[in-house]
């Protein structure tokens, strides 16, 4: 009997790990697309596009980029020419590669002994300068008396130690050679792919439900603050504390934040306009609390409400997100920080109540993303953005050590948050 309830699990848990990786994939692949596109747009030169993390399966080259397939399908990053790369650091005198000629210049430089070079001869590192220069000096290995200067091709490609092709980074083609004001766009791209795939999401949602929530109650939980105002199944409600409100988002965002506080509910019943005075309870929901006064909203099935629940929905979920902000740092508490595995019972949890509640959890994840790394911290593209602005202000970028120094305290400390994070959901869900 034990067998088949072994069978379920393992056939849940497996559910929850396909739904976890297309969720958190789908989230951060849509963000780094963002920063890829408007960097390509502006001629900044994207050595690698990797689905995936880890070691490689597989590689293409298409358009000066190569897409690799790696072996953890968890996301994925976009590896720009410059960002602190250089290939010149690798190339350490005494090394060997193997380089291939063509018309005069080095079209291919091989530092991998994973990968054989048709046509390659093998050449010891003295000196190079791919970015500047662009040049290889050192000797033929059948010849390690005589000095030579190669010349490299502008588009040359390295083969890493791991078999990766990819092209060299001259100055002309990186980040840094690009304008301010682009460079703040791809900065701010990755963020704002994740708002448009929350958007996306919320009217694939909304044409995919029987209906939308509009401000007309269908339920009022008994001996609930509404019920005790004497609000019933029917009525509309118009505006709170004298201000307008259209939507059922637009109701929750004056009701949740306004726990234990008076409120005046104007509403419609039967074409006569009425007033009630309520106090929403606060309700903990995964460590923030909330309003609630127990109502439940009617639903429509107009293409204009299904439209508009969209971009309310999109609206709403950013200002709840930012309450949450908002309230982590008044009080801090990790309970109130999710990590991978947070996210994995999330999904866990998404995924019982089917399709729709997986897409809706996945518009909340993305929108969160983008906000997460809308945050001034270094490492994070509102740090990067940061660093923009004071160079637009200054008129002149911030030192590269300093740049360099900021980003690698702002990982180490995201590093260490996540570990404590991470560790914390273990003992919540797993010990606990």
């Amino acid at each position: 009997m034990k067998r088949p309830e072994l069978k379920q699990g393992n056939g849940e848990n497996m559910k929850t790990l396909i739904a976890f990786i297309v969720v958190f994939g789908l989230i951060v692949l849509v963000h780094e697309f963002g920063h890829f596109y408007v960097a390509k747009k502006a001629g900044v030169r994207i050595r690698e596009f990797a689905i995936g993390m880890g070691p490689k399966l597989f590689q293409t080259r298409k358009n000066g980029t190569t897409y690799t397939l790696r072996i953890l399908p968890v996301g994925g990053y976009v590896r720009m020419a410059g960002r602190g790369e250089d290939e010149s650091d690798s190339l350490r005198p005494g090394m060997t590669v193997t380089v291939v000629e063509t018309d005069g210049l080095v079209t291919r430089i091989n530092q991998s002994d994973q990968v054989e070079l048709v046509g390659g001869r093998p050449f010891i590192i003295d000196d190079a300068d791919l970015v500047n220069d662009l040049y290889l000096q050192g000797y033929w290995s059948d010849n390690e008396e005589e000095l030579v200067k190669l010349a490299v091709d502008h588009d040359a490609t390295m083969i890493e130690a791991d078999g990766t092709e990819v092209l060299i980074a001259p100055a002309d083609t990186q980040f840094q050679s690009a304008k301010l004001w682009q460079r703040a766009l791809i900065n701010f791209a990755g963020p704002f792919n994740n708002f448009v795939l929350t958007l996306v999401l919320f009217i694939g949602l909304a044409f995919a439900l029987p209906g939308v929530t509009t401000t007309t109650i269908k339920a009022v939980r008994p001996d609930s603050p509404a019920a005790l105002a004497g609000l019933k199944p029917g009525d509309t409600i118009t505006a709170v504390n004298q201000q307008k409100v259209t939507s059922w988002q637009g109701l929750q965002g004056k009701i949740q934040p306004a726990q234990n506080k008076r409120l005046v509910l104007t509403y419609q019943r039967q074409h006569q306009s009425k007033k009630a005075v309520v106090k929403p309870q606060a309700v903990e929901i995964q460590g923030n609390k909330i309003g609630q006064i127990g109502i439940m909203p009617a639903t429509t099935t107009a293409l204009g409400a299904r439209l508009k629940y969209a971009f309310q929905a999109t609206g709403q979920a950013a200002l709840q997100i930012w309450r949450a902000i908002v309230n982590l740092v008044q009080d801090f508490s990790l309970n109130k920080l999710g990590g991978p595995v947070a996210i994995y019972k999330s999904t866990e949890q998404a995924s019982d109540y089917g399709l729709l509640s997986i897409v809706a959890f996945t518009a909340m994840l993305s929108i969160n993303l983008g906000m997460m790394n809308l945050l001034p911290i270094p490492a994070l593209d509102g740090g990067k953005l940061v660093m923009n602005g004071i160079e637009a202000i200054t008129g002149h970028p911030v030192s590269e050590k300093i740049e360099v120094a900021l980003t690698v305290v702002g990982a180490l400390v995201l590093v260490v948050l996540m570990v404590l994070v991470t560790g914390n959901d273990i003992l919540r869900y797993f010990i606990n």
